[in-house]
């Protein structure tokens, strides 16, 4: 009995040590020893240094912008199947999202270098599928982003057409081409501000990050006190038995589905935490600061936009005066309601800020995940783009996202469902990476990444598990049909671009030459490093896979 006794006593001191590296490294570096991780893991120093904790922490916090993730799906989440089902989800997509967080901060521990997730998927996929891997996500990803960035501009101009719907001063129907030229002039006006903004230098542009910061709290905070004291003196709060119990279903399918389709508007709030680590490369001490930056911003945004779900769901009118709201951004018009014209015009303006300024550090992250797969031979005309300013900045990459996304932008003209279907590609390649990492690093390379700085320990391969069935399940949501009978007009095309996206990555890595792409040596000095002083020497899968095919080669570093 007390042999149990004292082992369940350690048990319990082992777990209190993990959860304790939630918040703090399991080791620190000494002084230098992570000063340079380019260079560490084989790559020359090219990317200014310039970010801390707090910038790195904001690159994903201000990519995620909770409140204006929630504002844009909040309709479809309170009404699929009700309040009940919408909260309920956003509590449990918390929860596995922060898991899933947790998962791939130990990875950015291990790998702190810009382009991450897509590096991440190449060492998690082995010897043999790990070049596959890495080019799979990296047009997954890069795709996600670029297309995030031009959806974000049309977002943007969305809020500001929507005041023509509060005025009655000109249609704002989609059908009608005039308007979405005008949408169209306007989104593209958006993204070169933003664009533009990204060739700031380095540490004139960490002024970016803290506006950014602030103005999405301050967003936040004005919702959670003007809004609720405006609307108990018009329409009036709805009560606590409706916002926790009421159910509904508007989608058409049985009820236990759209219960299930609830989870389509919270998965797509927390999603994009892998932008800390695209950023690693230029922030300092980033094996342990980046780790944290990513799951210290999933945990931010996840619990403030929970706090913001229960706040609109009491502040909304019923769900049938707010199907009636319409307009490109129907949250104008509830702010007309409740805060009048002209305080509804204030909250506007800070909407469209946060939310260009939203789009400006998604850029930061998008174009350094360009910038990485570019230096890695996988993109045409890789050369020209991986080049970086004097000032130690990717600024071909940035505008490649720029000529990219004007292009997206384009498919408004012919079409609104066009973009719209573009669009909502948006998170399903993220969500597919996020699922092919914890597969590849449960089942191909299940023994990598042991020495990381900042490390879950014993629950590292619970987390592996639980990470890869949820974002497997979150991945059959978001390619599910969210209206029942479908139609041309109303069919989930995401899975469909998905596909075609995957389909090309999987062409590009059969027609572009092995030699060609990730250079050996650096990726072998990326994993050894990784593994430095890790149990019994270990080798990753992926290095003794390379060896092995040079040393057939009779090839010598």
């Amino acid at each position: 009995m007390f042999v149990v006794l004292r082992l369940d006593r350690e048990d319990l001191i082992t777990v209190m040590r993990v959860y304790a590296s939630l918040l703090l490294p399991r080791t620190r570096p000494g002084p230098g020893k992570w000063r340079n991780e380019g260079h560490r893991l084989g790559y020359k120093q090219s990317l200014h240094r310039t970010y801390k904790f707090f910038e790195n922490f904001a690159a994903s916090f201000a990519a995620l912008y909770f409140i204006g993730g929630i504002r844009a799906t909040f309709y479809y989440g309170a009404s699929a199947a009700g309040p009940a089902a919408y909260w309920s989800s956003y509590v449990i997509t918390c929860i596995f999202a922060f898991i899933t967080a947790a998962m791939l901060a130990e990875v950015c521990s291990a790998l702190p270098a810009a382009g991450s997730i897509y590096f991440w998927a190449a060492e998690s996929g082995g010897p043999k599928l790990g070049r596959l891997f890495g080019f799979i996500v990296a047009w997954w990803s890069s795709t996600a982003w670029t297309t995030f960035v031009a959806s974000n501009c049309q977002g943007a101009a969305n809020y500001l057409l929507s005041e023509l719907a509060v005025f009655g001063k000109w249609t704002t129907d989609t059908t009608d081409i005039k308007f979405r030229a005008v949408q169209w002039a306007i989104a593209q006006f958006f993204l070169m501000c933003c664009i533009a903004s990204n060739y700031l230098p380095p540490r004139v542009y960490k002024w970016i990050f803290k506006i950014a910061t602030a103005i999405i709290l301050l967003d936040f905070v004005l919702n959670v006190i003007w809004l609720p004291i405006r609307v108990s003196q018009t329409y009036g709060f709805q009560s606590a038995k409706w916002v926790f119990t009421e159910t509904t279903n508007s989608t058409g399918a049985p009820m236990g589905w759209s219960w299930v389709l609830s989870f389509f508007s919270a998965a797509g709030v927390i999603v994009g935490f892998d932008a800390s680590g695209h950023v690693a490369e230029e922030t300092k001490n980033a094996s342990v600061v980046a780790a944290r930056g990513l799951f210290w911003s999933a945990v931010a945004s996840g619990l403030f936009g929970f706090a913001t779900v229960i706040l609109f769901l009491f502040c909304t009118p019923n769900l049938e005066v707010l199907s009636s709201l319409i307009a490109p951004q129907p949250f104008v018009l509830l702010y007309a309601m409740a805060l009048g014209k002209g305080g509804h015009i204030f909250m506007n303006i800070i909407s469209i800020s946060a939310l260009l300024f939203n789009t400006s550090v998604a850029i930061v992250a998008s174009s350094r995940l360009v910038y990485a797969i570019a230096r890695d031979g996988v993109l045409p005309f890789s050369g020209w783009i991986a080049k970086v300013s004097p000032s130690g900045q990717p600024r071909n990459a940035v505008t490649v996202i720029w000529v990219v996304a004007a292009l997206i932008l384009c498919s408004i003209l012919p079409s609104n469902v066009a973009f719209t279907s573009l669009v909502s590609a948006a998170a399903l390649p993220t969500i597919a990476a996020y699922a092919l990492i914890a597969f590849g690093r449960l089942f191909l390379t299940p023994k990598a990444f042991r020495n990381a700085p900042w490390s879950l320990g014993i629950l590292s391969k619970p987390f592996q598990v639980i990470a890869l069935v949820w974002n497997l399940y979150i991945l059959g949501v978001l390619s599910s049909p969210l209206y029942y009978p479908t139609s041309a007009a109303t069919l989930n095309y995401a899975p469909v671009i998905f596909g075609g996206i995957t389909l090309f990555a999987v062409l590009c890595w059969w027609f572009t030459p092995a030699e060609a792409w990730m250079r050996q040596k650096p990726l072998e000095e990326v994993i050894e490093l990784s593994q430095e002083g890790g149990h019994g020497g270990h080798q990753s899968a992926f290095v003794a896979g390379v060896r092995q095919r040079r040393g057939s080669k009779g090839s010598s570093e």
